[in-house]
């Protein structure tokens, strides 16, 4: 099982990730990554902080070519939730092919594209058409039907992770990628709700970061719906219903998905979470794997991850995610929610 791992960029008296990566080396396949001061599916990198600007562009170029000298694939992220007015222009398309003969040219080539552009799929297709252009998770893609309107223009698929908990109807999105050539791919340790009503308000906010930031704005207003959710305690199992798998339980997925991708791009401390999945165990707060992770609304209480019943992947997998009247997440957080504070 080999993994796909987000970039972080360091400041300069941090671990650099290439040596992170060095130490899971048998364990990944990828490295993604966004570009300094580009909008993506997160807060644009090298914009703030001590490694920022020309020198935050140096070092990602470096740890570029390191990682790509140890033979790992590189994917560019060009997943912003939204380009604006430049959408589909020529604009963005010379900036795109400017930026990937800018990485070939120092030794960094990539070897994917992810992106929630069709337009962008488009460009890459054209220009590069060894890339392996790849749907974004935030194309919310998890249908066969969804997978065959843009078949033309992707060559692998982030699946929607609201239904990575239905094995089933996974295997037949596998039937159909291994009938037309595609690659499925997986996010494992997403903190997000299932079926997020702010999913897309929340991903248009973060394509408009730095414009976001420098407005003035409405005050008593929490942007994100998980944390408005979660400061009530009635509704914490709501996290136990989300998209996330177990490294317990991820070996169940091997032969369905092809790239299986860890969320450590924002993460505290992303060894943690590689150690785990690598290992396909974890003795800890449960909470601390996901990104987003829900650690403060929880505290001080923690999800004990040894305390899951041994039922918990058959029960969570065939209830087809029909939460409404049933109580099993609830019960199961009781059983593995420690209060700290006793």
């Amino acid at each position: 099982m080999k993994f796909a791992v987000g970039y972080q960029l360091a400041e300069p008296d941090e671990e650099s990730f290439v040596d992170i990566v060095h130490e899971f080396r048998d364990h990944i396949d990828e490295v993604y990554f966004p570009w300094i001061g580009h909008p993506s599916g997160r807060s644009p990198i090298g914009t703030r902080g001590r490694c920022s600007g020309e020198a935050a562009r140096e070092r990602l170029e470096s740890e570029l070519i390191s990682l790509k000298s140890m033979g790992v694939k590189l994917d560019l992220l060009l997943n912003a939730n939204c380009y604006g007015g430049a959408a589909m222009s020529r604009e963005l398309e010379a900036e795109v092919s400017g930026l990937i003969e800018h990485l070939v040219a120092i030794g960094a080539g990539v070897d994917v594209v992810t992106t929630t552009s069709p337009a962008i799929a488009h460009m890459v297709q054209g220009d590069f058409p060894d890339v392996d252009r790849r749907a974004s998770v935030n194309m919310r893609i998890g249908t066969v039907q969804g997978m065959e309107y843009v078949a033309d223009l992707f060559n692998s698929f982030y699946v929607q992770r609201d239904v990575s908990r239905d094995i089933e109807h996974l295997r037949e999105l596998r039937t159909w990628a291994d009938g037309h050539g595609k690659k499925l791919c997986m996010l494992v340790n997403s903190g997000c709700f299932r079926y997020c009503s702010g999913q897309t308000f929340h991903d248009n906010l973060v394509a408009h970061e730095p414009e976001v930031a420098a407005s003035e704005n409405i005050d008593g207003f929490m942007p994100y719906m998980c944390w408005r959710h979660l400061a009530d305690r009635q509704n914490w199992p709501t996290v136990l219903q989300s998209t996330w798998v177990r490294p317990e339980d991820l070996h169940h997925y091997e032969g369905i998905f092809d790239v299986f991708k860890l969320a450590t791009r924002l993460h505290e401390r992303p060894w943690i979470v590689l150690r785990a999945y690598a290992s396909g165990r974890f003795h800890g707060n449960l909470l601390d794997l996901f990104e987003p992770g829900y650690s403060p609304a929880f505290a001080p209480c923690v999800v004990d991850n040894s305390r899951f019943p041994p039922d918990w992947f058959e029960r969570t997998t065939a209830c087809g995610g029909h939460c409404t009247g049933c109580r099993y997440c609830a019960d199961v957080l009781e059983q593995v929610l420690v209060d700290l504070s006793v």
